[in-house]
């Protein structure tokens, strides 16, 4: 099998998708919960942007790299670092395999809209499942608190994933509208 190399256009496109995703990261309001803290950002609007534009893999990487680099320079976060890579790179890569699977240019909104909730629900489940166990089998919480914040967590994470799907698709009907009349669009992938 001959594997085309990633072109230097579609590496940068994950590195500024990545600074992006990171930036946004940044901008988040804490949602103090009853076992630590939790966040509403605008981050997961661009992870499932990342998706969109450069499909399931790429688009992953970008995602879970910006995500990851996040957690990294954040004292309160960086022991989760890891499972933020998988879980933000998982998000980022069913939104973006969804819109672009089967041959499909992911210009279909009512697809995108598809590949977004998908994308966020993914998120949301593995997220909450993570914070579960970690309360109830690391932390020896009982379960009343453990669900009492589960059920915060869930709250805002289902609220981040509505923020994220509502920007997220906006957006990238103006960035693909944008670059599909450049030559830029072939380099990336984009029809």
């Amino acid at each position: 099998m001959n594997k085309k190399p990633m072109s230097v256009y579609k590496l940068s496109a994950i590195g500024l998708m990545a600074a992006l995703v990171f930036a946004s990261s940044n901008i988040s309001i804490n949602i103090p919960t009853i076992l630590g803290i939790s966040r509403i950002h605008l981050g997961n609007a661009f992870c499932l942007l990342s998706g969109l534009l450069l499909g399931g893999v790429s688009g992953g990487l970008a995602a879970g790299i910006g995500s990851c680099f996040f957690d990294l320079t954040n004292p309160l976060y960086i022991s989760s670092a890891p499972f933020t890579f998988a879980f933000k790179f998982l998000l980022a890569f069913v939104a973006g395999t969804i819109a672009h699977g089967a041959g499909r240019r992911a210009d279909s909104t009512k697809c995108n809209l598809a590949a977004c909730i998908c994308g966020s629900l993914t998120y949301v489940v593995l997220y909450l499942g993570k914070n579960f166990l970690s309360d109830t089998l690391f932390l020896r919480t009982e379960l009343a608190t453990a669900l009492i914040d589960l059920g915060q967590k869930a709250a805002t994470s289902l609220t981040n994933a509505a923020i994220a799907v509502v920007i997220a698709l906006p957006l990238w009907t103006a960035i693909r509208t944008a670059i599909v009349k450049t030559p830029l669009a072939e380099k990336l992938g984009i029809r």
